[in-house]
């Protein structure tokens, strides 16, 4: 007998949870972040896609944006997650809202990295060196196809890490006015023994004013510390170093994402120093 309150509740229970009828839903809808485009390249000699996410008031007519330009932008590399923190630093006003512009990479080694005669490195990456074309692929075809396309109001910024860090930096000295603003977070600066380190001091000589950078490197020993610092060293005033020692390489990328924005697209005016928003490269540092 003791068991019987036991077995009716359990048989009302039961019964309730079988007249129960699952909540009434609409039909599905798409969550749409952008769009993507494919170009016919000249340059590349295929087909190459590039992803836009363009402002949530970007239907507002008159206004312009700057665009962000982002490599490694591929739907299955960047481009969701550092979409995802321009929103976020936008809501916040951390950084203005821009034109995310994810260009996909299909051989990292060959589109992002510089002429090599290392002969371990052509072995293993026989496509290796390709930065040149790569460049002129952004330069000539896709910046232009931006531009003609969706109403920019002339600022570029771009951003990469690792070997898209690497060609960040190349670019800043190779051809600086291609973009206004550069972040290259955790640059892969010991690639063919360091060799963008080495070609610096003479692509720099002349002393010509260069946007704005930021060099953001992570904690990866001493050995690493020391590559980022021989780069570092020889940078102009134009240029910030930001060492982040509480990240390593593969923790930094997204963790420094939304203070590497709020130095591409700094807004006016800045936060105020209650936010936290005060990071090393931001506009008073």
């Amino acid at each position: 007998m003791r068991h019987l309150p036991i077995a009716i509740m359990l048989a009302v229970a039961s019964t309730v949870c079988a007249a129960q009828e699952p909540p009434a839903t609409s039909a599905a809808t798409p969550i749409v972040i952008g769009e993507s485009r494919v170009l016919d390249s000249a340059v590349m000699g295929t087909k190459r896609t590039i992803n836009v996410a363009l402002p949530p008031d970007y239907a507002e007519e008159g206004k312009t944006y700057p665009v962000l330009y982002l490599l490694d932008g591929g739907v299955d590399q960047d481009f969701l997650t550092v979409t995802g923190a321009m929103r976020l630093d936008a809501m916040w006003g951390r950084s203005r809202d821009a034109i995310v512009v994810g260009i996909q990479s299909v051989d990292r080694r060959a589109e992002l990295t510089g002429p090599t005669s290392d002969p371990d490195l052509l072995a293993t990456y026989p496509t290796a060196g390709q930065s040149e074309q790569f460049r002129r692929f952004l330069g000539d075809e896709v910046v232009p196809f931006v531009e003609s396309h969706y109403r920019t109001n002339g600022e570029r910024g771009v951003i990469g890490e690792s070997l898209a860090g690497l060609f960040v930096l190349e670019t800043w000295l190779r051809q600086p006015r291609l973009f206004t603003r550069y972040v290259g977070i955790s640059p892969s600066l010991w690639w063919d023994h360091e060799k963008l380190t080495r070609l610096a001091p003479q692509l720099l000589r002349g002393g010509d004013i260069r946007p704005p950078l930021a060099l953001v490197t992570e904690n990866e020993g001493e050995e690493m510390a020391a590559v980022a610092d021989r780069f570092a060293a020889l940078l102009p005033g134009s240029a910030c170093h930001a060492p982040q020692t509480a990240f390593g390489h593969a923790t930094i990328y997204h963790a420094m994402t939304p203070a590497a924005l709020q130095f591409l697209f700094p807004p006016d005016p800045v936060p105020p120093p209650e936010y936290g928003f005060e990071v090393p490269c931001s506009p008073r540092s």
